[in-house]
């Protein structure tokens, strides 16, 4: 005959070490998920055999960086090149060039970037390598529009393409169509070197064409489908602009061309990889864990209403998952700008996560973006917990008011609720953890 308490804690499972400071253990998860797709982690044991010839390195992305110092620092023989990353997110390398340039919405210093990275792949011979690093970023930072479209041009349908609230495939799908190097055309620059391309997925599905729009890649879209793009949202271009897509002179090549015959690519990270890492160390410490889905798409507001059910399922009746566990998911939400309001996609998720949940007990979360910025801001993401929305009313602040405004990241910055990181110089999207205890 047990006695009571002895019982009880037969019945209770002990509390996990790990749940005794929730906040930590997210942020815990979320550099997990970041160490797993870092280019130190991920890129050294994918580099192919030295050439007979030469070895130039070229790239483009919030990584590349990163990645062209772990290749200098693990390659076997010589090596030059010149890869191009956002601003703040450089990294020390003795033989591959490092400019850093705008993002999301290109400028000269990305234009002159990929004018040069051109001249480095002219000249090869069929003995030669061009070893090329690509991750997410890489479209605004390879800034080389087509004939007759300007900079301005691309600047001006970018940033209508970041309000517009496309997903990522359709904003690359046009910009494939407006460039000179996107879509596949950088490689034929490389003939008669053989390419490899090492890639960090930023893309919901990881389709490496998609990944930086394919620089290396050939392209299945057309300029019909761009053109389709701007139609479903409405955004207006020059006339210069769209004659240029309706005459065809924007077609990308093909898959099945033969031009990309002995190229290679490799996608080294990608957001399932950085899941399961966190999923496995919240294991560690004694919290079950579920992968919802590694390519969440759609507006984030939509998306945060979806989460909160399933928290509040758990929560309540210990459905589909008994509780204390941790629910994860990846991919790329979108944000419909109609406010005047600062916030990227992972704050607009959690405001309206924590409208939705309106106080439910036991229920916290982070999301935060892997690359260290949410959006455009200085932010990676932030924190939520149950006493949010009370911590939020004593200081004036109204969640459902912020978030008509877009701006998640006044409302969490009022709290001190942000967490910055800096440049972490992956990519590999939103990272999203819902601990329920």
């Amino acid at each position: 005959m047990y006695a009571t308490d002895s019982y009880s804690a037969l019945l209770v499972p002990p509390r996990p070490a790990g749940l005794s400071d929730p906040r930590a253990l997210l942020r815990d998860l979320f550099d997990t998920a970041v160490a797993a797709a870092s280019a130190g982690h991920c890129l050294p044991p994918r580099l192919p055999a030295p050439p007979r010839g030469r070895t130039v390195v070229i790239g483009a992305g919030k990584a590349a960086a990163a990645m062209a110092q772990a290749v200098e620092l693990h390659w076997q023989g010589e090596l030059s090149g010149l890869v191009v990353t956002r601003y703040g997110h450089g990294a020390p390398c003795r033989k591959i060039e490092v400019v850093e340039a705008a993002h999301p919405v290109p400028d000269e210093a990305g234009q002159q970037a990929a004018r040069r990275m051109v001249e480095l792949v002219g000249g090869l011979t069929a003995d030669d390598l061009v070893l090329c690093l690509v991750s997410g970023g890489g479209s605004a930072l390879l800034a080389a529009p087509a004939p007759g479209i300007t900079l301005a041009d691309k600047q001006a349908v970018n940033r209508a393409l970041l309000k517009s609230g496309a997903d990522i495939g359709e904003m690359n799908c046009v910009r494939k169509h407006l460039s000179a190097l996107k879509g596949g055309r950088l490689a034929l620059h490389c003939a008669p070197a053989r390419v490899e391309t090492l890639l960090i997925s930023d893309i919901p599905g990881d389709d490496p064409a998609l990944i930086a729009s394919g620089p290396t890649l050939p392209d299945a879209t057309t300029c019909a489908d761009a053109l389709a793009v701007l139609a479903r949202y409405g955004i207006a271009v020059p006339a210069h602009v769209r004659a240029h897509l309706e005459s065809g002179a924007g077609e990308t090549p093909k898959p099945g061309d033969a031009r990309f015959a002995g190229h290679r690519s490799i996608t080294l990270a990608t957001a399932q990889q950085a899941l399961e890492a966190a999923a496995a160390r919240a294991r560690e410490l004694g919290i079950e864990a579920h992968v919802l889905s590694d390519s969440v798409e759609g507006e984030a507001r939509e998306v945060a209403l979806v989460h909160a059910a399933i928290a509040r399922q758990v929560a309540q009746h210990g459905q589909p998952f008994r509780k204390p566990c941790v629910l994860l998911s990846g991919g790329e939400t979108t944000v419909t700008v109609r406010g005047r309001g600062r916030g990227g996609r992972n704050a607009e998720f959690l405001l309206a996560l924590a409208a939705a949940l309106d106080g439910q007990p036991g229920v916290h979360a982070i999301a935060c973006d892997t690359d260290g910025i949410d959006g455009s801001e200085d932010n990676a993401g932030a924190l939520l917990s149950p006493d949010t929305l009370a911590r939020a009313g004593a200081r004036g602040l109204s969640a459902l008011a912020r978030l008509a405004d877009n701006d998640g990241y006044g409302f969490f910055d009022g709290l001190g609720d942000l967490i910055v990181t800096g440049p972490t110089r992956t990519n590999v999207n939103d990272f999203r953890a819902i601990l329920i205890v």
